[in-house]
């Protein structure tokens, strides 16, 4: 039997607007993808973003480096929801591997679908990776606002491989570039 390893970029919130986007008033903004989250993703075969995107040219960007899926966030404007790359939820499953992404991702055991192995979901802007009840419960964080703060976060890589999946959150590293704002009374670097 051959086995397709297969590498995973996990990224989530990364609230980038582009101009003239629709983005409510009070939400952290960042004006950029920064690079270094191309660099990280570089070679992967699959991108999993896990809400909060804000406008889809992030989405597009981020396919410049491989295939993207979306989970719908809480805060992003409706004409995401229209793009046939975001649903509210995914299910992927590779090499047996069942993936689940959703922006919450609240899992409930009174679910009529199978329970998935891997559990991808974001919205707190925290890194974490724990297992629980049996799944790999995975958050990448956030790569522009890691704990609501403008400045390089994290994302993950997941590698499917004979069955099993494996996590390696990395911190990004370098300068963020660009500059953010919000009606939060925060202030941020130009």
């Amino acid at each position: 039997m051959i086995t397709i390893d297969m590498l995973i970029g996990l990224v989530s919130d990364t609230h980038v607007r582009s101009l003239g986007s629709r983005v409510g008033l009070g939400q952290l903004i960042a004006t950029e993808l920064p690079d270094q989250i191309l660099e990280a993703f570089r070679g992967v075969d699959l991108i999993l973003h896990c809400g909060d995107i804000y406008t889809l040219p992030i989405l597009d960007k981020l396919e410049t480096v491989a295939p993207v899926l979306a989970s719908e966030g809480d805060d992003d404007p409706f004409e995401i929801a229209n793009d046939k790359r975001v649903k509210h939820e995914h299910f992927i499953t590779h090499e047996g591997v069942t993936i689940w992404i959703s922006h919450y991702g609240l899992w409930s055991n009174s679910s009529k679908k199978e329970k998935p192995d891997v559990i991808v979901h974001g919205h707190s802007h925290r890194s974490a990776v724990e297992k629980q009840d049996g799944i790999l419960r995975i958050n990448p964080g956030s790569p522009t606002f890691p704990r609501y703060q403008h400045t390089l976060g994290t994302v993950g890589i997941l590698e499917v491989k004979s069955g099993k999946a494996d996590i390696e959150i990395v911190k990004l590293e370098g300068d963020i570039g660009g500059s953010f704002s919000s009606t939060a009374g925060l202030t941020g670097r130009g």
